[in-house]
């Protein structure tokens, strides 16, 4: 799809926003809104929380596929909201978020108030709030320029305020945001789509690994009840055991680094959570911890094959095996080492047992906490594993290896389709709300 641009422009003399059309404005946004901040009430107080009025946060924002807000997580009373002088203000503002990360939003749906992390535009009678919360949205990187503190990033009343926008005519205001509703939601639809499409690959993987880890690749091989209930029944001539039976008796199971202090460029690496939670990171996102610092914990330096398993945080229970270029580097506390024993099981097999259903049967058993789940090694020790003989791990892993690459195919075409049409979703919403695109002759011929 193409689009005319306008017939003459000019230098708005804001570099984010370049030339706009000669007949728009070009206006701090305190001359198209009223901005407001927000208050939270004493949080020992009871009588002033868990009523009927909707308190935003920057949790609240930015929230599924679409940034109107009809509901917040906490709500406070009416004696709440006049304790902590909080304005309440009216549907269809725009709520910012003000404190890292800034940028965040919403456009309320009914009136409500906020904490102190998120501002309130108030619109005028000659603003159509949804193309400046358009304009906001990929305003992020700017906005975040003008925040300032030490503490936490913070954007203040008066730096909004100043903030510069482009402002079209009101009716030319409606008509873009009439055409990027339209043209987002299509992209939008999209994007869904090609996230359906890894869940569904998701699932096939796990069922493929899972199937392969408990009935092995023998259809007609007799089967025998396994011992653990959720596993079921497995080829007769299996084992289940704990994972510490396959771990070699001299490096058991354990974590590593506890301080690391600040990066060493010429240190050893240390493995994080992060640096395999999808992949395996590249050498220069790794951190490096000094020699003086990692010698104590040298009892949990990796070796090419061993596993590494996330013990802490949001990604507890993630695998991965180790490359042979990691050979030496250590761990943090957060994450465990699990050297496989070679005379007893194939480290890839094992991995695979443990990043299929199995394994997050083990970890679902196991992780306490909500907002930090984790795992203690006492735990991880007895995970329960299918074992064939050896010689049939190497066979499913190699199965697996086979058949998992094609869904993994899939889905980083499927990844990489997402990317370039939030690119594109992107370079839309920039185009239109900066003049670049005339898009008033489609939006007519459209509504024709």
């Amino acid at each position: 799809m193409s689009f005319a641009r306008y017939p003459t422009y000019k230098n708005s003399g804001v570099e984010w926003l370049g030339e706009i059309p000669d007949h728009w404005s070009l206006q701090p946004l305190k001359q198209q809104f009223q901005i407001v901040g927000g208050s939270t009430p004493k949080s020992d107080v009871d009588d002033f929380w868990d009523g009927d009025v909707a308190w935003a946060t920057p949790a609240d924002l930015g929230k599924g596929d679409t940034w109107y807000i009809a509901a917040t997580q906490r709500r406070i009373t009416k004696s709440g909201l006049q304790s902590c002088a909080a304005m309440l203000v009216p549907a269809n503002s725009i709520v910012l978020s003000t404190r890292a990360p800034i940028g965040s939003l919403g456009i309320t749906t009914v009136p409500m108030c906020t904490n102190q992390g998120c501002r309130s535009l108030i619109p005028s009678s000659s603003t159509c709030t949804d193309f400046f919360a358009y304009m906001l949205s990929i305003a992020t990187d700017e906005l975040m320029l003008r925040g300032k503190g030490t503490t936490f990033l913070e954007l203040s009343g008066n730096e909004l305020g100043a903030f510069r926008v482009s402002v079209p005519p009101l009716c030319e205001q409606t008509m873009i945001s009439t055409f990027l509703a339209g043209e987002t939601a299509k992209i939008d639809a999209l994007i869904a789509e090609q996230l359906r499409l890894i869940e569904l690959l998701k699932e096939k993987r796990q069922a493929v690994i899972s199937h392969a880890v408990t009935k092995g690749l023998n259809p007609d091989a007799p089967m025998k009840p396994s011992g653990v209930e959720w596993i079921g029944d497995v080829p007769s001539h299996w084992q289940v055991f704990p994972l510490h039976r396959l771990v070699q008796s001299r490096r058991r199971i354990t974590y590593g680094i506890v301080q690391p202090g600040e990066p060493d460029e010429h240190g050893r690496f240390m493995i994080r959570g992060q640096d395999y939670s999808s992949a395996w990171a590249a050498p220069s996102a790794i951190f490096r911890v000094s020699d003086a610092i990692e010698t104590p914990y040298k009892r949990a330096r990796l070796m090419h094959g061993d596993l590494v398993i996330t013990i802490v945080g949001a990604g507890v229970g993630n695998i991965a095996v180790v490359p042979e270029w990691l050979e030496g580097a250590n761990i943090t506390q957060t994450t465990a080492r699990i050297a496989i024993d070679p005379d007893k099981a194939d480290a890839t097999y094992v991995a695979a047992v443990l990043s299929g259903p199995i394994g997050r049967r083990s970890v679902e058993l196991f992780a306490k906490g909500a907002a930090q789940p984790g795992l203690n090694l006492e735990h991880v020790r007895i995970f329960s594993v299918t074992v064939p003989p050896i010689v049939e791990q190497r066979a499913i892993a190699g199965f697996i290896i086979r058949e998992t690459a094609a869904f993994d195919s899939l889905a980083e075409a499927a990844e990489r389709a997402i990317t370039l049409l939030q690119e594109r979703r992107t370079a839309m919403i920039s185009a239109a709300i900066t003049g670049k695109i005339d898009v008033r002759n489609y939006v007519a011929s459209q509504a024709a």
